[in-house]
């Protein structure tokens, strides 16, 4: 078994021990709201602290010598050369109001690189598993399949998923450029998780995904396994996605929307880059 396959077992393990816990403790009155980040909206709960915790036990336990980068617990070095980037609750304000778009995110780099990644849907009874290099694939109770992204859609006819921020001002931006999307394609679709609007692309149910304001952790495992369904995903202009701005589609898609969102100036005002989503 090659390094990325034991990489991938972990992880996908790791994901849906805590995806049974999330479900299985999730308070019957909803979970306490312990934390605020960006605005009094935007919250962490004590079972994303749970959850994240669990997470790193379990990984620390069977790598003890691998970095972790998480988004509620920060960044913990290592020196093995492998750093595992956790989402213990992608979606947390679906999760607070028991709404089934959430999703625990757990991928592997090695030296940088995503090699690796899970992501757990349990209210959905999904999960999604990518290797670089060895493609990817959707597990539920029925069985298997391997992913592929949708190709060649007409903007007109692409179905478009995207995200909003927190922050008044971003949200007020992302409007703008909202009003620039919606006259030129199918329709757009608003889950409230990052992760899951990816595996939604991969699995050929969404055409193309972009948001201003998403983290490294939010896009480790799902852009991953967007990859290994023949997606692209990137920033404007060839930059690397990230919180400025990430695109996802397949190709012919991918640069039919890229070209109508590029005038449209999706950056705006760099200065509410704090802003980490949801």
């Amino acid at each position: 078994m090659s390094l990325a396959d034991e990489l991938l077992e972990l992880a996908a393990a790791t994901a849906r021990e805590a995806g049974r816990m999330l479900v299985d403790k999730r308070p019957a009155d909803g979970p306490d709201v312990v934390q605020t980040k960006s605005s009094p909206t935007d919250v962490v709960t004590r079972m994303d602290r749970a959850a994240e915790r669990l997470i790193i036990e379990r990984i620390r336990a069977a790598r003890p010598d691998d970095a972790f980068l998480g988004e509620e617990g920060g960044d913990h070095a290592g020196r093995s050369g492998v750093r595992w980037v956790i989402d213990p609750i992608d979606g947390t304000v679906n999760y607070l109001y028991d709404l089934p778009d959430w999703a625990v995110s757990i991928a592997a780099e090695v030296d940088g690189t995503a090699v690796a990644g899970a992501v757990e849907i349990p209210r959905r009874g999904e999960s999604y598993t990518a290797v670089r290099g060895a493609g990817a694939v959707q597990h539920t109770a029925s069985g298997t399949r391997e992913l592929r992204v949708n190709s060649r859609v007409p903007l007109a006819k692409a179905l478009v998923a995207t995200g909003f921020g927190y922050a008044s001002g971003r949200r007020a931006r992302q409007a703008q450029v909202l009003t620039g999307v919606l006259p030129n394609v199918r329709d757009i679709r608003r889950g409230g998780s990052c992760c899951v609007d990816l595996c939604s692309l991969a699995a050929g149910r969404v055409d193309a995904y972009y948001e201003r304001g998403v983290q490294a952790w939010d896009i480790a495992a799902g852009g991953l396994i967007v990859r290994e369904a023949g997606g692209r995903v990137e920033g404007l202009h060839g930059a690397a996605p990230g919180p400025e701005l990430t695109v996802a589609a397949g190709p012919g898609t991918f640069e039919a929307l890229h070209d109508l969102l590029a005038p449209l100036d999706p950056l705006g005002d760099l200065d509410d880059l704090d802003d980490l989503g949801g």
